[in-house]
């Protein structure tokens, strides 16, 4: 599972960086940095409910 959110993360931060490279890509970082915050919470709240679980 973290293999496949790593992958992610790498991808939405090449997003991020193109997106901040050409100007009239703006739109493309701002989408690649709210998907890395989001996998980032989402494996996280992964991670907390195994440990948490019986």
């Amino acid at each position: 599972m973290w293999t496949v959110l790593l992958i992610l993360l790498v991808a939405w931060v090449v997003l991020s960086i193109v997106g901040f490279v050409f100007e009239g890509l703006l739109w493309l970082a701002i989408i690649g940095i709210v998907l890395f915050v989001g996998t980032l919470l989402f494996g996280f709240l992964r991670q907390n409910a195994r440990r948490n679980r019986p």
